[in-house]
């Protein structure tokens, strides 16, 4: 999760700055003792909860749809990365036994 090209979590800060509003004060409106979870949402460290993510476009003001579109495009990013990790890992192992 932890990468610079994190789509949703440039989006996520980008559409929070557009809106006018902290950290701190998307922390409060989630009921959040700590901005700490919208930082680390923001760095690409985590994600927030789908139902989060709702809540998340409607405070920023942007269509679910396109919160809906930028998860998704994270998480194919993820996925395939995650896949092709495992499938060459398991190609190298099962070459070199061989």
């Amino acid at each position: 999760m932890q990468q610079d090209s994190n789509k949703l979590a440039q989006f996520l800060k980008e559409k929070r700055t557009q809106s006018g509003l902290s950290q701190k004060d998307v922390a409060t409106k989630l009921g959040y003792s700590t901005s700490q979870f919208i930082s680390n949402w923001e760095r690409g460290i985590s994600q927030p909860p789908i139902n989060t993510l709702r809540t998340l476009a409607s405070m920023y003001n942007v269509a679910a749809e396109q919160m809906f579109n930028v998860l998704l495009e994270e998480t194919m990013v993820q996925v395939q990365a995650d896949l092709k990790k495992k499938f060459y890992a398991e190609t190298s192992a099962s070459e070199q036994t061989a």
